[in-house]
């Protein structure tokens, strides 16, 4: 998808930035958290356009999808608990970076509404 290509262009020059700027104030695990928050969110979305790509048109595609997504989230929530237990991140760094990600996310879904008149 082409919104998906935009989103991953325009996440490294957020997330990036957003890192750098970190390491200016508490430079341990912030910086890090930044990133794994940004590129867990990133992630999270591409299994989301698998799940919902696979499953046009099938029977059951509800529970299917509800599995996926019950399966993705309990990754997500493993990774971030070793993470977390390793002390090599913070949960505020993890949160700036699904944040970043998913206002770019928002910005880019509405600028791709609007452009394919899909608002009106």
């Amino acid at each position: 998808m082409k919104i998906m290509k935009k989103i991953y262009k325009q996440s490294v020059f957020i997330l990036a930035p957003a890192a750098l700027i970190s390491a200016l104030f508490e430079w341990q695990k912030t910086p890090l958290s930044i990133l794994t928050g940004g590129v867990l969110c990133l992630a999270n979305l591409k299994g989301l356009v698998w799940g919902v790509e696979g499953l046009m048109g099938t029977q059951g595609a509800t529970s299917k999808l509800l599995f996926l997504s019950f399966t993705r989230f309990l990754i997500i929530v493993a990774i971030l608990l070793i993470l977390v237990w390793l002390r090599l991140i913070n949960m505020v760094g993890v949160l700036i970076g699904f944040t970043l990600v998913f206002i770019l996310l928002l910005k880019e879904g509405v600028r791709t509404a609007r452009d394919e008149g899909l608002g009106q």
